[in-house]
């Protein structure tokens, strides 16, 4: 006889006993971890169109102005692996209101600055706050729904996570188009007010467990500090610097193999260490960890040089580079809904490789710019780009649950996650390192494909002297020209760098197990 269907408001679970389905408190604290996380990640890239605006009343270069982007990143890198350890130490409710709480002052500071330091300083910040407020939105979900619900949270978190980093060129590009860029930040004060709210209303208070700081990975998490701010300073600065010449680059260089060596200290010798590297070891996890670098590069690289790119050539403005970015969202929000079926019947090492591939190729597409190439020249690389993303950062974090054992799954996301935007970081220096060298490279090559004293040339200045009515400024003009042609031809080197290294990491599928069928559905950030 069948069995009685469960009274309203509870299913069956598989053991047969009968789960409670979520209460109100709890779905507010799925908004409120949702809605931090969306912040969280929306704040990665809202600076990223606004940019050329930014940089001009801050006084910062172009290439000082990667700083903007870099330094929320590299504060993610670290806080994303002691976020499970500071949840245990005041308890969840308190971690992210002291979280929150710091991520609008430090947001409000940003909005203020009028200096690069005021800037790095405030953006350090809301990366460390706001790196907080990610790993802790998979925790609510884990721990306030049923087992039978989690799929519902996970699909929330999933949409936020992928159109966080995509909206924020929008976002920003519209505040700093038709209010100010200020606002940019400042955007933040309300939203916190509202995930305060619902932090107190829907996560009950926990006890403080002060006496973990005792036992704390001290020397680990000195080491990741110094190891990953020194090492992205020494990239960042670098070529700029002419590398080892400056003293900076060589203390640079000094404290990241001390924080790394500190690391390692740490790894041999704490009982819990911050971040579980020896995890990097197990051959389906290592090969996770590295796709999940080279996706981060594709992802926050592409973001970053696309508005980039439209400002300095098209004469795009932030908003307008915005919509161009957001693009790639549009195939992300249309897979979506079939996330489930697309877990249960595509092979995992298919999935991926596609995944890798296509957005190896769609940044491929992206080398053959020219002086006239505008917006419109990212459309199909930019819907290519999304399917690819959709597919690599899904099945990537399913295969980052499945490759460790249980206990070591809130370990392995971290790590996962710190690579990946190890990978961006990685990616906005590497661009940094190229807009210096590459300019300069190819501005060479083309002077030397001119003879100043061949007659063609001097016609042709003469000619567009006398085009401006200046006789005297046809010099000048071709001098803008080739800066112009060699600009481009640097941002061709960049986006074939990052099709290379999506590419290179396509042959790690194959250390791929495929997912179970009854698997449950993972969240990514």
């Amino acid at each position: 006889m069948a069995s009685a269907a469960p009274p309203a408001g509870q299913t069956k679970g598989q053991s047969g006993t009968r789960t409670a389905n979520a209460d109100l408190g709890a779905w507010l604290a799925v908004a409120a971890g949702t809605l931090g996380a969306l912040m969280a990640t929306l704040d990665i890239s809202i600076v990223n169109s606004a940019l050329p605006t930014i940089q001009g009343e801050i006084g910062a270069t172009g290439t000082e102005g990667a700083w903007v982007a870099t330094a929320y990143l590299v504060a993610e890198i670290i806080i994303i692996p002691l976020s499970a350890w500071l949840e245990r130490l005041l308890g969840l409710r308190r971690f992210l209101l002291i979280a929150v709480t710091l991520f609008t002052g430090f947001s409000v500071l940003c909005g203020i600055s009028t200096t690069l330091n005021m800037m790095i300083i405030g953006r350090v910040g809301q990366g460390f706050t706001g790196g907080a407020m990610i790993p802790t939105a998979q925790t609510i979900i884990a721990q306030r729904l049923p087992p039978h619900q989690q799929s519902i949270g996970t699909a929330m978190f999933g949409l936020v996570a992928t159109l966080g980093p995509l909206l924020g060129p929008l976002v920003g590009g519209w505040l700093a188009e038709n209010v100010s860029w200020h606002y940019a930040f400042f955007l933040n004060v309300p939203i916190s007010a509202l995930l305060i709210v619902l932090l107190v209303v829907g996560l009950p208070d926990q006890k403080a467990k002060l006496h973990l700081i005792r036992q704390a990975d001290w020397f680990g998490i000195a080491g990741l500090a110094l190891g990953m701010g020194g090492l992205t300073v020494f990239l960042e600065e670098g070529s700029r610097e002419e590398w080892f010449a400056s003293p900076l680059i060589q203390k640079m260089a000094i404290m990241s193999v001390i924080g790394f060596l500190l690391l390692a200290y740490g790894q041999a010798t704490a009982a819990r260490p911050v971040i579980k590297l020896r995890l990097l070891l197990d051959r389906q996890f290592g090969s996770v960890a590295l796709m999940g670098v080279a996706l981060g590069v594709v992802l926050y690289g592409t973001s970053y040089a696309i508005p980039q790119f439209l400002a300095a050539i098209a004469d795009y403005n932030a908003l307008q580079s915005g919509k161009v970015v957001l693009l790639s969202g549009i195939p992300s929000l249309l897979m979506m809904p079939l996330v489930p079926f697309l877990v249960r019947k595509l092979d995992i090492r298919i999935a991926v490789a596609l995944g890798m591939g296509i957005m190896g190729l769609s940044a491929y597409m992206e080398t053959g710019l020219t002086l006239e190439s505008s917006g419109g020249d990212f459309t199909d690389s930019q819907l290519m780009r999304g399917v690819g993303q959709i597919l690599g950062m899904l099945f990537l974090s399913q295969a980052v649950v499945q490759s460790v054992p249980a206990e070591d799954a809130g370990d392995a996301s971290g790590l996962f996650n710190a690579m990946r935007n190890m990978g961006g970081s990685f990616a906005l220096a590497g661009i940094s390192i190229l807009q210096q060298s590459r300019v300069w490279l190819h501005s060479r090559r083309l002077e030397e494909t001119l003879n100043a004293n061949a007659p063609a040339v001097q016609d042709y200045v003469t000619g567009m002297g006398r085009a401006v009515g200046n006789p005297d400024a046809g010099m000048r003009l071709l001098g803008q020209q080739i800066q112009g042609q060699a600009l481009v031809m640097t941002y061709n080197d960049i986006f074939f760098a990052m099709s290379l290294v999506t590419i290179a990491v396509i042959p790690l599928v194959l250390f791929l197990r495929p997912l179970p069928r009854n698997a449950s559905l993972a969240a990514a950030h």
